[in-house]
């Protein structure tokens, strides 16, 4: 019993002190933690990336609500009557501009995206890089992000939990995860290029101008926000978005803009491959493939993005390799003028057939069939290209049937031509023919002619043309069948 009572009494002020410690100890880090600014900034307290802010009027610019969006007109009233503030921002407002039609319409307000979602029931969060809230209207999205901030120490540090980190940047200051939110100037800091520093307001039907863009405009100038190098660094793919805009917009990168793109488009390969094959296409299926092709080749960029090519332009500058491709984006250019179909496997297959081709004689050399070393080619070409740029199996297996068909297109003998004929790719691998002729000349040529003629004949033209062919228009007919009988073995 007194050994009890000495116990209870001499130790419950040990442990009372030691909960003493440990509160001391906690209190500590709060005040530490407190204490540790909230993020080291990236621009000095005080300063700025941008200018003054300038305000345009109602009658200062040509924006009217009638070329918006209604739906979009729809999401920034209904923000508005929830006492938030929200504004269209970025490319609507420079294409509206310079008088172009907008494709979509690109929402910025001080709500957070589960915010938004509470006020549109038509409303989905997605994105883990960027957390963005999409206000679905039938086919048409309207895009809404939370004012973006300028990133802090604290989600670096290293007693943060990955899972509740807001922030994160890679080894190489590339931008890894932002949901980082601020007001409308930091938000106007972190966009891209000045020309889409642009806010619309519906409060007053202004213009707010945060980094001189309609001075750009007027001079027609792509220029970063900010230090280039950094800019490019945060997101390698404002590389193709600055060759995109410049192309899009008849317009030049600035010399300061363009300078840090061919040492720093390695950094492309750090992109996810599905992220650069969306920004890829829109480079070559917007109408302007051929001046984003050319100006990707002389930034060094097409180095990062179709090494396979690329290799092959340097050995023949003006070659077959670069005839094919340029004839190909040239087609499609006028297609897209004329609001003709158009699809990535034609163009892909066009850029990437040399390298095949290469590599499939470079094989056959080595004692392959022609059938075998080709699908060994176009397996090794695709999985390398794969790596950098993930083209989604719906156009690479109608590459492989364009590719495939090229061989077969030359045996036209007895009843192939009408069974090529009937292929689902005929269409394509004989449009994909014709461009490889006016690349190459020669017998091509005539190999074309001869398919358009086949094509819109009578079937005895057809059968007329295929006798033309001489000893190799002669059908062999089917092989007798060989019925070998079994030899008794004996009992």
């Amino acid at each position: 019993m007194l050994d009890f009572c000495r116990r209870t009494l001499i130790g419950k002020p040990k442990a009372d002190s030691g909960k003493a410690k440990a509160d001391n100890v906690t209190e500590a880090r709060k005040e530490k933690a407190i204490a540790k600014p909230s993020h080291a900034p990236r621009i000095a307290a005080g300063a700025s990336l941008l200018p003054q802010v300038q305000r345009l009027s109602r009658d200062q610019h040509d924006i009217s609500r009638k070329d918006i969006s209604p739906n979009a007109l729809k999401v920034l009233y209904r923000l508005k009557d929830a006492g938030f503030d929200a504004y269209l921002v970025g490319g609507c407002i420079r294409d509206l501009l310079l008088g172009i039609k907008p494709k979509d319409f690109d929402v910025v307000t001080n709500a957070k995206p589960e915010q938004v979602k509470q006020v549109f029931r038509n409303c989905r969060l997605i994105g883990r890089r960027f957390r963005l809230a999409h206000v679905v209207f039938g086919r048409e999205i309207i895009e809404v992000a939370t004012f973006r901030g300028h990133h802090s120490g604290t989600e670096d540090d290293a007693e943060t939990a990955p899972k509740l980190k807001t922030s994160s940047l890679s080894d190489h200051g590339q931008i890894l995860r932002d949901n980082v939110y601020g007001s409308i100037e930091e938000d106007a800091e972190r966009r891209d290029f000045t020309i889409n520093a642009l806010y619309y307001s519906v409060n007053d039907f202004s213009v707010y101008d945060f980094a001189n863009g309609m001075q750009a405009i007027a001079e027609r100038k792509i220029e970063l926000i900010g230090d280039p190098e950094t800019r490019y660094r945060e997101d390698p793919v404002r590389i193709l978005r600055a060759i995109r805009f410049a192309t899009k917009l008849n317009m030049q990168i600035a010399p300061a803009a363009a300078e840090p793109i061919p040492q720093l488009a390695v950094m492309l390969k750090n992109i996810p491959p599905p992220r650069l094959f969306d920004e890829l296409v829109k480079l070559l299926l917007a109408g302007k493939a051929f001046d984003n092709f050319m100006l990707m080749r002389d930034t060094r960029v097409l180095k990062q993005l179709l090494p396979q090519l690329d290799k092959l332009l340097k050995q023949e500058p003006e070659g077959k390799a670069f005839q094919l491709a340029t004839k190909a984006l040239q087609d499609t250019d006028a297609r897209v003028a004329v609001e003709k179909p158009v699809t990535p496997a034609f163009i892909f297959a066009a850029l990437l057939w040399y390298p095949v081709e290469l590599r499939s004689q470079t094989l056959m050399t080595d004692g392959l069939s022609e059938l075998d070393a080709m699908n060994i080619a176009m397996t090794e070409v695709l999985d390398d290209v794969q790596r950098t740029i993930a083209i989604p199996k719906r156009f690479t297996l109608a590459m492989r049937d364009i590719w495939a068909l090229q061989s077969r297109l030359t045996k036209r003998a007895g009843r192939r031509a009408f069974k090529l004929l009937e292929q689902p790719k005929f269409r394509g691998a004989f449009d994909f023919l014709q461009l490889r002729a006016q690349a190459e000349d020669g017998n091509l040529t005539e190999l074309a002619l001869w398919w358009e003629r086949f094509q819109f004949a009578d079937d005895t033209d057809r059968l007329q043309l295929i006798n033309q062919l001489g000893k190799e228009g002669v059908d062999k007919g089917p092989r007798r069948r060989r019925n070998y009988k079994r030899k008794r073995t004996a009992e």
